[in-house]
């Protein structure tokens, strides 16, 4: 099993970097009389499955759109950080760009509703909510400020928390705990309740931070801590899962209505399958990667969620996100989680 995902996800690279690499080399008459000349931007490696399936869903588009499209991909913050490329989608200098919605939140205030720590237990809550009527709600609330949201989230993984000091365990332990996380109010909240000292960090400074003790740990999905090499600067992981975090593909909403209507529809039906298979390859990956981080040295613990949650609970921290987000859609959420108090 390990061999045969090891194997797929080398096939799937050689082709995003196929597509990464032949606009800057090839000349060819169709790349050159392209209709639409377009800009996909993320900010994971080529070697995430969330850049590998694009990719194939790029070549798709291009190919079957007989060359009208070429949307070139720009991977692993090639363009620059999470909140610059944000405004440069906004802007229309980035037409595509997948970005978590929990620092969305800073323009969009809804879109971090799915990253209330310790709110879902497993996937099928997951894609019940962000797939029914809460992910509804957000997109709607994202059409608003001049972006177009696809109609699935690519998957990045329940969170879980490492560290280059200690272990934790439990929510004592993060009294006074150094963690880099992004750049969000709702991840800086939720720090600060359980007395830690959050240092809001862009993706692309995390390994330099960790590196340089500016901070003493992060918080990721397995998937990041991987491919990122995370391992490589720090020694415990805590499997609190203590929040899922997802991808909202957004693109340039001008830039989008632009599109012919034939062209709109063959766009968001490979980006739509991309999202699928990139959620069933997370699945997959995570499946085996502990066992991989853990030959790398990293030393895993199993904290018991309910512990943190009671604590948040007791913080006032889910009342406090009542009020900002509104009854409304808390009211979408908990039809998928039961009551938050």
């Amino acid at each position: 099993m390990k061999n045969s995902l090891k194997l797929a996800r080398r096939n799937l690279l050689k082709k995003v970097l196929a597509v990464s690499v032949a606009p800057f080399i090839f000349t060819s008459a169709k790349a050159q009389t392209a209709e639409f000349k377009l800009k996909w931007a993320n900010n994971v490696p080529v070697s995430h499955p969330s850049t590998l399936r694009i990719a194939e869903a790029l070549q798709a588009i291009k190919a079957q759109s007989n060359g009208r499209v070429d949307i070139q991909l720009f991977p692993n913050n090639q363009l620059g950080g999470d909140t610059d490329m944000l405004s440069q989608v906004r802007s229309g200098a980035i037409d595509f760009f997948p970005l978590s919605g929990i620092i969305l939140q800073s323009l969009v205030p809804v879109a971090g509703i799915n990253g209330l720590a310790f709110v879902f237990k497993d996937y099928a809550n997951v894609w019940a909510a962000m797939d029914g009527d809460l992910g509804a709600h957000v997109r709607q609330a994202i059409s608003k400020v001049n972006l177009h949201s696809f109609e699935l989230c690519l998957d990045n993984g329940f969170r879980n928390i490492t560290s280059s000091t200690r272990p934790i365990q439990k929510p004592d332990d993060l009294k006074g705990f150094k963690i880099r996380v992004p750049v969000s109010p709702l991840w800086t909240s939720m720090f600060k309740a359980f007395d830690a000292s959050p240092a809001s960090i862009n993706f692309s400074e995390v390994y330099s931070a960790l590196q340089t003790k500016i901070v003493e740990g992060q918080e990721n999905p397995l998937s990041i801590i991987e491919i990122a090499k995370l391992y490589e600067v720090q020694k415990f992981c805590s499997m609190t899962s203590h929040m899922w975090d997802g991808q909202w593909v957004l693109a340039n909403q001008r830039k989008w209505k632009s599109l012919p209507d034939d062209l709109q529809i063959l766009i968001s039906k490979h980006i739509k399958n991309a999202a699928i298979q990139q959620r069933d390859d997370m699945r997959r990956l995570n499946n085996g990667l502990e066992a991989q981080l853990k030959a790398k040295g990293m030393v895993f613990n199993y904290p018991e969620r309910s512990l943190f949650k009671d604590a948040l609970s007791k913080a006032g921290f889910y009342q406090e996100w009542r009020k900002k987000f509104g009854e409304e859609p808390m009211a979408l959420l908990e039809k998928y989680t039961g009551r938050l108090t």
